[in-house]
């Protein structure tokens, strides 16, 4: 089983990775998604806060902070029924449960490896 300090880097990996598609070339990070092309401002502020996001993930993880870990999980998993409760309101394209998804299975795998730590 990998260490929760690992579950959390691959995480922050992952939300760099999306923050710098936004940020940088939004329009064709956000078409397999189902959204319109924008010109609008948001999408690339949205993608700036991911990556900030990113750096506290890496932070946090690199001081191995057992606090942030495990409050993780309750966001990670808020954001996956947030982007549920988006689709079935109508507000977003289905495939947005993609991006909940992977925040859900993220947690999932942090939580077990939290879980995994106690054990050993």
């Amino acid at each position: 089983m990998q260490s929760p300090a690992l579950t959390i880097k691959v995480f922050g990996t992952y939300i760099l990775v999306s923050g710098l598609g936004l940020l940088l070339i939004p329009n064709l990070w956000l078409a397999p998604l189902g959204f319109a092309p924008t010109n609008e401002s948001w999408v690339r502020v949205l993608g700036l806060l991911a990556c900030v996001l990113a750096f506290y993930y890496w932070a946090c993880a690199l001081a191995d902070s057992r606090a942030f870990f495990k409050a993780t999980l309750y966001g990670r998993i808020a954001f996956c029924a947030g982007c549920v409760g988006l689709v079935v309101l109508g507000s977003a394209p289905w495939q947005l449960i993609v991006f909940g998804a992977v925040d859900l299975a993220g947690a999932a795998w942090t939580k077990m490896a939290l879980r995994n730590e106690l054990r050993t």
